[in-house]
């Protein structure tokens, strides 16, 4: 067996895991008897990790608060002795996560010497490295995590990547069988899906403009519409609510559902629309159909990458530039949506 230690002590939120799992799929591809240990700093909030990604075998939380702390953990993590330590750096170069690799004593250390114009001053600590133009050939996020892998020999096809999805479990359909029934009373109609929110403020498509959006499907199709709320997305949630009750059109909400239940209801839509955020990563891996609303970040690197799956860039990387009619027609030029 081989004992595998991947260092992610930064970019760590959801989206993040998701891209990363095909590099964790190579792995065990070709190391199919191998152990994966994950290394990642606490989010702030709760993201079922091994639920999403079935190939981590176990996880290590790194907290660094106190000497303390830092010294328990470096003695837990050299409890093992592993054969490979992977950091699977593709935004930036972590000090942190470059220094706990070396000290887990791990045999090969794999990681980058260079990211496009960023050298990585601690590379003299990797055995295994590469430098990489990804930024300037516009290289995916799913590509870029398997990128540092090829360099040991792990590597995917297309087809294998694509077929990669987010599985729910039989409580979770039955779960989302019974919040469709419960909350639309026109089931035959299509039912189509919004997430307004997102972490960071200029991934956020102007909340009016979803307000106008939906009354369009609502007004052409008479569609079934769900609002997708996560712990962060209320205040933003809320006012859009309010705005679509100016028009007589009152959303169901799926506020803060546990992921696969979440999942299983996304499943349901016959088209999600969603700012680049987390659940756009969750709709993605579940094979939902897919707009996705891009400004400062870049839809060739994080968008989803099935063929079922869109997206829009703004050209001025101010995601408000992107009209609503640029979506809407986007929308019924590609969706059964009637």
């Amino acid at each position: 067996m081989k004992y595998f230690l991947v260092v992610r002590q930064q970019n760590n939120q959801l989206g993040d895991l998701l891209c990363s799992i095909p590099m964790y799929k190579a792995i065990k591809k070709k190391f199919p008897d191998s152990h994966i240990t994950l290394v990642t700093a606490p989010t702030n909030y709760n993201i079922p990790v091994r639920l999403i990604n079935p190939y981590i075998d176990n996880i290590l939380i790194f907290k660094k608060d106190t000497i303390g702390e830092y010294i328990a953990f470096i003695k837990k993590i050299r409890e093992i002795k592993y054969d490979y330590g992977i950091i699977p750096a593709t935004l930036n170069i972590s000090r942190t996560s470059n220094i706990v690799n070396y000290v887990s004593g791990a045999k090969i250390r794999v990681g980058v010497k260079r990211i496009d114009e960023e050298i990585n001053p601690y590379s003299f600590l990797l055995n295994v490295k590469k430098e990489f133009d990804w930024n300037k050939n516009k290289v995916h996020q799913i590509y870029r995590v398997i990128d540092i892998v090829k360099q040991i020999g792990c590597d995917l096809e297309k087809q294998e990547i694509e077929d990669i999805t987010i599985n729910v479990t039989n409580e979770d359909k039955r779960f989302a069988d019974n919040f469709l029934k419960s909350n639309f009373q026109k089931p035959e109609l299509k039912l189509i899906g919004f997430h307004p929110g997102a972490g960071k403020i200029g991934n956020r498509w102007d909340v009016a403009y979803f307000s106008e959006l939906i009354k369009m499907y609502h007004d052409k199709f008479g569609s079934n519409i769900l609002l997708t709320s996560g712990y962060i997305d209320k205040e933003i949630t809320d006012k859009l609510i309010t705005l679509l009750k100016e028009y007589g059109i009152s959303p169901v909400v799926a506020d803060n559902l546990e992921i696969g239940k979440l999942t299983a209801v996304l499943k349901k839509l016959n088209l999600y629309i969603t700012n680049d955020t987390g659940l756009m990563h969750l709709a993605g891996f579940a094979g939902i159909n897919t707009i996705s609303l891009f400004g400062p970040t870049k839809g060739f690197e994080w968008a989803p990458l099935k063929k079922n799956q869109l997206y829009i860039q703004s050209e001025s990387n101010n995601i408000n530039n992107i009209s609503v009619k640029q979506v809407f027609d986007l929308s019924i030029n590609n969706y059964e949506l009637n």
